[in-house]
């Protein structure tokens, strides 16, 4: 984070948010004072309180000093049991909360060449986000990850991420109006790279990065933010 804040001090065109490991968060949240770098948490449990042992709760999270949660990242789907059900419940529970969810969506290699994204997308979005009202879906972002990817060195072309963004507008329209589907936020996340960035942000619907491995590298991470 130290090395991190002068690289990005005069990036005022983005809002930057790390969201480190539940035991960093307070040094996190340290390290960013007086930096335009917000915090955020990597997964949340959708009850206040109650007998959950080793859940972390929105007001913890709060009461840490973040104000932003990743919800439903694939990597929680996949190893973790994650359902759109959950995704559902962690997201209300961090809007209620005061938090701002970034809301993951995005199809497995083998939905991809089956021809499934557009049934994948629809489906996450009916039972992880089309339940929350409009006051609500107003507060979140969502973040597009195309699981065929994540960390493999393979990135959707402009054009693929451009589809599937477009298609989840199309989704927020038809459920909570085009305004809606203008005004959301929809991040690209998957093997996003210095040298890649300025290709997938040309695109219309992208409006900005969930980066994984290359947020690691200062340098790399504030190379993205400036691009």
């Amino acid at each position: 984070m130290h090395d991190l804040a002068p690289l990005v001090a005069a990036s005022s065109h983005a809002e930057i948010v790390i969201c480190p490991p539940f035991i960093d968060i307070g040094a996190a949240v340290d390290a960013a004072r007086g930096a335009a770098i917000g915090i955020g948490a990597q997964d949340l449990f959708w009850l206040n309180e109650g007998a959950y042992t080793g859940e972390v709760s929105a007001p913890m999270l709060i009461a840490a000093g973040c104000k932003w949660v990743i919800v439903g990242h694939s990597e929680r789907r996949q190893y973790f049991g994650e359902t759109d059900e959950s995704v559902f419940k962690k997201t209300a529970a961090a809007v209620e909360a005061g938090l701002t969810p970034i809301v993951c969506v995005g199809e497995r290699l083998e939905e991809r060449e089956a021809g499934m994204t557009e049934k994948v997308l629809a489906t996450q979005f009916a039972g992880g986000l089309s339940g929350l009202t409009p006051e609500q879906f107003a507060r979140i972002v969502i973040a597009y990850e195309p699981i065929w990817a994540i960390g493999t060195g393979r990135t959707a072309t402009p054009e693929i991420a451009a589809q599937a963004h477009h298609f989840l507008r199309e989704q927020i329209g038809l459920r909570f109006g085009d305004e809606a589907g203008a005004m959301c936020r929809i991040l690209y996340g998957g093997s996003v790279k210095p040298d890649n960035v300025k290709s997938l942000m040309a695109q219309e619907d992208l409006d900005g990065a969930l980066v994984g491995g290359a947020s690691l590298d200062p340098a790399s991470f504030a190379a993205i933010v400036n691009f």
